[in-house]
């Protein structure tokens, strides 16, 4: 170990923190609460590619923009950087549970990384895109033609039968439209302007304390644990895995894909524990609550609609492309850049657990360093005219490793990453090619705050009209 920190601070290296505002941290609490990117941007502006922010008491936050200082973070030994929920992502693990996949720390990520990566690739891939043009098409039967109505929340309700469909496989019955009311009762309350602001200056007690968080979280829990239980009887071997640690490896490749329609909650229950045992009911509820609480992609939906009314030019463009029925490039390109310009996640937060290098200063340990998307995405030498949105950056370049990071990096990068772009592919190729759409306002909507990510301010709003065209089919390759 000494080793490596001889590499990374040098032997006897003298730890600081970089500047930034000196106001208490009550106040940048409250900065960080109401307007975070404004704050954001600001502190960009006067301190430079590194900053600190003291947001609440104990650790202090180190933001960075370098792309070096990212690669460094992102490529450094996961254990000497925490991710936990009680090390740098607090808020989420009320609500994920501190056994998701997104909140453990190495070595335990690494195995439920290996044990899910099989969910999402070969031909399961293909089985997904075609269920999500299908729930895509269902939704937009039920929108109001000729009048305004705001896009999110449809957006919203297409990821979450997506999720269902993907987690449970068949989501008729009452079982499961309970389990959709659920979600979306959690999602309002946790989505709350009042809630949002709390959470961000006084922390996840916040959630916990408050009695309403524990009645509109126990149904979600009670009823992905009922699903769970009734498979396993209906199965009639209860929660037995048939898969060792060496499977599973060999599966992370992708080298195996048997069970391509097999969906998520089937492809767990095959999946062992560390110790060769079957996945307790603890870790069950915080995988597939994980799995289901999807907001981010129904935020950079209504955001890739919003944008592309804006631009008529594009969306016609974008529109051909749909039509024709061949090419997927520039699709791709306009996801790329909507997930650059309105990132879902604006901040990647770990827990050094030794002092770092990174812009000049030697980082203490048990300070949040936090690569900074929304900010990395913005610097002018990398994307020229950044608040534009421009999807042609992407056509014929491949995103930045370090400097394209909408979904983190390194190891943790975020496991669902192609099901997200798949998914973002899937329903603006099938809106494109079944409604015409226009904006019902004139302004270019701003970003709101919704849990972890932000909205536009008014919803995308906008008015559809019926295509009379023949239905397109869609591309079929993931």
């Amino acid at each position: 170990m000494s080793a490596i920190l001889d590499t990374l601070v040098g032997p006897s290296a003298h730890t600081e923190l970089p500047p930034g505002p000196r106001m208490p941290s009550i106040v940048q609490a409250l900065g960080w609460a109401l307007r975070p990117l404004a704050f954001m941007d600001r502190c960009h502006r006067r301190y430079g590619e590194i900053f600190t922010l003291r947001v609440r008491h104990g650790r202090p936050w180190v933001f960075l923009t370098n792309p070096e200082d990212v690669k460094h973070v992102f490529t450094t030994d996961p254990q000497l950087l925490r991710a936990g929920a009680g090390e740098a992502n607090p808020l989420l693990g009320p609500l994920l549970g501190s056994r998701s996949v997104m909140l453990q720390d190495e070595p335990k990520h690494m195995i439920d990384r290996r044990r899910i990566l099989p969910s999402f690739h070969g031909e399961r891939m293909q089985g997904y895109g075609e269920m999500m043009a299908d729930v895509t098409r269902r939704e937009i039967e039920r929108w109001p033609l000729g009048e305004p109505f705001a896009l999110w929340p449809r957006m919203q309700a297409i990821s979450l039968e997506v999720v269902m469909r993907a987690t449970f496989g068949d989501v008729e019955g009452e079982r499961l439209e309970q389990l959709r009311r659920a979600l979306v009762e959690l999602t309002n309350w946790v989505n709350g302007p009042r809630r949002l602001a709390l959470l961000a200056a006084a922390g996840e007690r916040s959630m916990t304390a408050n009695p309403k968080f524990g009645k509109v979280m126990r149904p979600v829990e009670e009823l992905v644990l009922e699903e769970v239980r009734r498979r396993r009887a209906a199965e009639g071997h209860g929660a037995q895995g048939d898969r060792g640690e060496g499977d599973v490896a060999e599966l992370d490749s992708g080298a195996q894909d048997s069970g391509a329609h097999e969906d998520i909650l089937a492809m767990l229950e095959r999946r062992q524990d560390e110790d060769g045992s079957p996945m307790d009911d603890k870790k069950m509820r915080d995988e597939l609550v994980t799995f289901l609480s999807d907001g981010p992609t129904a935020t950079s939906l209504a955001w890739s609609f919003e944008r592309l009314l804006r631009h008529p030019q594009k969306l016609a463009r974008l529109r051909a492309e749909v039509l024709a029925g061949e090419s997927e490039e520039y699709v791709d390109a306009v996801v790329k850049e909507t997930l650059r310009l309105c990132p879902a996640v604006p901040v990647v937060m770990r827990r050094l657990t030794q002092p770092m290098q990174l812009g000049g200063y030697t980082i203490p340990p048990d300070t949040i360093v936090a690569p900074c998307v929304y900010l990395m995405h913005r610097r002018a030498d990398i994307y020229p005219h950044p608040r534009a949105f421009q999807p042609e950056r992407f056509l014929g370049e491949t995103a930045g490793t370090y400097t394209w990071i909408p979904f983190g990096g390194g190891v943790r990068r975020c496991v669902a990453v192609a099901f997200a772009q798949l998914e973002m592919k899937r329903v603006i190729q099938t809106v494109l090619s079944e409604v015409d759409l226009r904006p019902a306002v004139s302004r270019s909507e701003a970003a709101a705050r919704s849990s972890v990510s932000f909205a536009p301010d008014g919803g995308a709003t906008v008015i559809a009209t019926r295509r009379r065209s023949a239905p397109v089919d869609l591309p079929t390759a993931a």
